[in-house]
């Protein structure tokens, strides 16, 4: 079975750690007479700012009614989600962030808190809700102007006006500003035509296009006068109440998906559509009767990304839901784990559980880790954003950070989970790979999260040209002798780790002992110096690198950022890595219980030194850890690993997730219900008397 391993004949000696397979491992907290978690306080934490919400998210899905079923086919799962999402406005759970004149509540942080967790009843209806609620409907919102809200926002959100968010093109992704659909106004009628030019220009990928939907909003170049002023966003009727394509509108269903079938994702086409001026949603740009454009945003540039970041809601609901399916995963994986036996040490003693196993508890521990990282950090995501799109704190500056978080978090949380799953589903062994256990399942459905609301590299490099910004920030108006001292600062630091001077001093202050490296250089304030100082290190030697770019030709300079393309998104993945990081540490310095207070720290540090042994390579070359203290950050790793086992599953347990959530058989109490059914058979079969002798014990007595 996954991770089993032939174990050594030793008998146990100790009542921590599993030796010989003798089954003396304490299993819970309470056996391992150590502190333990307050698991509701907990569950308080990870649920959020926004945690009663939540909670009557889960009541709510607890029905039967928004589960997903295995084997449908795509036609029926599209007709199931479609009618769950009935279901969510007759509950009031559709329209929690639009204005109460609406039907909404005009709560924001609310509204994404309840709609990511969706993702456990079934992947496909979260992200059909958010496309009709956080996508088209949202589009109107952020994007249009009160006459656009009175006309459809109320229609939106009772569903009576299903819609697609068609902003991606064949040809072009990530890469809006590039798109090749056009909307030219006619002053003549005072009208836009709407036009795909060519075929890479076809809207793609679009949830609700390919048979739900009767209208769009359409992200199109605008052009009036004979100038193209950019991207803008217009509402475009699709279909009539019979479902039939307008006069001049077109697609074609996307088909079969490697997940998310629930979904009627599909493309569609324009051939000089026509549709009023006043479909133009003209929050940041506008065009008069007679053609003139105007906008309160005179930088082509700024508005373009002020518009986009008006949608950015849909990254964090990925970043949020993301984390929870490892959660989901890490608690079904767990759960088995402290229930399913396998191989003894061959002397007779009970198998073994499995996460009583060094690798398996390697291979879980840090996933449940990474998942309180971003259950935190998407918190404080979460906040922020529900701060900015409330009005509260609400300014450019703000804004601008919100992005950038988002593209920095989303990418971790999807990628995390993907690898999480996989291995969980592993972990599982073939009990994993069956359907009704979910993570095959979720596995397929999340897969697409990695590249959708921005593929993740591209979103990572945002963020490292951000990084880039601020570095240059520091030094613009600097004169000559400040750079003077950040040369000389720079020169003697590559200096001192170059030369090795602070590996040596490590070691010896270390005398080789594990437990003084931890002491004097893996704890709270050293795990964040090293997380931080790796970010601002890759950030300054690729500007160092790519400052003689700036008097280079656009063809030269382009060629050396691609040089340090790679790096820069690396040191963008470390950035975010260390906000997670950052996040887990404030929320541990709010816990009052003791107890929690210590396994939670524990917890902490076993994601911050995971993260530092994964990039290990680079603080040893880098010379920011001696041979000495990097042996000991994955020792370390190992006695964390083995001081959580009794609390593993504490730990999943306070996610809160109920059989209802979860709905995997491996995971509901049924392997430790044939594990006690075997273990009792065979106990009856040795009093009986009656049970056969083993083949060894035969060679064993005839050698005497």
């Amino acid at each position: 079975m996954a991770d089993a391993v032939i174990r050594s004949r030793k008998p146990a000696t100790s009542t921590r750690t599993p030796a010989g397979g003798a089954p003396t491992a304490p299993h819970s907290a309470a056996e391992a007479s150590e502190p333990r978690i307050d698991v509701d306080a907990v569950t308080d934490m990870l649920l959020g700012t926004w945690a009663d919400t939540r909670r009557e998210a889960r009541a709510m899905i607890k029905d039967p009614a928004f589960w997903r079923i295995d084997g449908l086919s795509v036609e029926d799962h599209r007709e199931r989600v479609m009618g769950q999402l009935q279901l969510l406005v007759d509950s009031g759970a559709s329209a929690r962030a639009y204005p109460v004149e609406y039907g909404g509540a005009n709560n924001n942080g609310a509204n994404i808190a309840g709609f990511e967790e969706l993702v456990l009843a079934d992947p496909s209806l979260q992200i059909k809700a958010g496309v009709q609620w956080g996508l088209f409907g949202a589009a109107i919102q952020q994007l249009g102007t009160k006459p656009h809200h009175d006309k459809w926002l109320r229609d939106v959100a009772e569903l009576k006006l299903p819609g697609a968010f068609a902003m991606t093109e064949t040809g072009h992704g990530s890469d809006v500003a590039a798109i090749g659909t056009t909307a030219t106004y006619d002053p003549d009628t005072e009208e836009f035509v709407i036009h795909t030019p060519f075929r890479g220009a076809w809207k793609d990928y679009l949830g609700n296009a390919a048979v739900h939907g009767r209208a769009a909003t359409v992200f199109a170049q605008l052009i009036t006068g004979g100038v193209n002023y950019g991207v803008h966003c217009f509402f475009v009727p699709i279909r009539d109440e019979a479902g039939n394509f307008l006069p001049g509108v077109g697609g074609e269903d996307d088909g079969v998906k490697g997940g998310l079938n629930g979904i009627d994702n599909g493309r569609l086409h324009f051939d000089q559509v026509r549709v009023p001026r006043v479909n133009l949603l003209n929050r940041y740009g506008d065009v008069a009767a007679d053609g003139s454009y105007s906008s309160e945003i005179a930088s082509p540039g700024r508005r373009f990304f002020t518009m986009l970041g008006a949608l950015v809601q849909g990254r964090i609901s990925l970043d949020g839901a993301a984390t929870t399916a490892s959660a989901l995963a890490v608690y079904i994986a767990t759960t088995y784990a402290n229930q399913r036996r396998q191989f003894d040490s061959g002397s007779g003693t009970p198998e073994v559980v499995l996460l009583d196993y060094g690798k398996h508890q390697r291979r879980l521990l840090p996933r449940i880790a990474t998942a309180y990282a971003q259950a935190f950090a998407h918190d404080e995501f979460l906040k922020k954003f529900d701060g900015v799109f409330s009005g509260r704190t609400d300014t450019p500056e703000e804004r601008e950070d919100l992005e950038t978080l988002a593209a920095a978090l989303k990418p971790l949380s999807t990628w995390n989970a993907l690898d999480t799953i996989q291995d969980c589903r592993e972990a599982c062994g073939g009990s994993g790979f069956l359907a009704e256990n979910r993570l095959v399942g979720l596995h397929s459905d999340l897969d697409v999260y990695a590249t959708f609301e921005g593929d993740n590299n591209i979103l990572l490099q945002l963020v490292g040209k951000r990084l880039l910004g601020d570095f240059a920030k520091q030094f613009k108006g600097a004169d000559a002798a400040k750079l003077a001292r950040y040369a000389v600062g720079q020169t003697a630091g590559k200096v001192f780790h170059g030369a090795g001077l602070r590996r040596l001093g490590q070691t010896v202050a270390d005398f080789g002992s594990t437990a003084r490296s931890v002491e004097l250089g893996l704890r709270e304030d050293q795990q964040h110096e090293l997380l931080a100082d790796r970010v601002q290190q890759m950030v300054s030697d690729i500007a160092t690198r790519m400052r003689p770019a700036a008097k280079m030709s656009p063809e030269d300079a382009a060629a050396v950022f691609n040089e340090n393309q790679a790096e820069l998104i690396e040191a963008a993945r470390a950035h975010g890595e260390l906000l997670q990081w950052e996040a887990f540490t404030d929320a541990l310095h709010k816990v009052g219980d003791d107890g929690t207070l210590q396994v939670l720290t524990w917890v902490r540090d076993l994601f911050g030194l995971a993260l530092i042994e994964k990039h290990l390579a680079w603080y040893l070359i880098h010379g920011r850890l001696s041979a000495q203290r990097a042996g000991a950050v994955s020792r370390y790793i190992d006695r964390l690993c083995l001081r959580l086992r009794p609390h593993a599953q504490d730990l999943v347990d306070a996610w809160g997730f109920e059989p209802e959530h979860v709905r995997a058989p491996i995971a509901s109490g049924a392997e430790q219900a044939r594990q006690d059914e075997a273990a009792a058979y065979f106990a009856e079969l040795k009093a009986s008397g009656k049970a056969p002798v083993s083949e060894k014990t035969l060679h064993k007595k005839s050698k005497k």
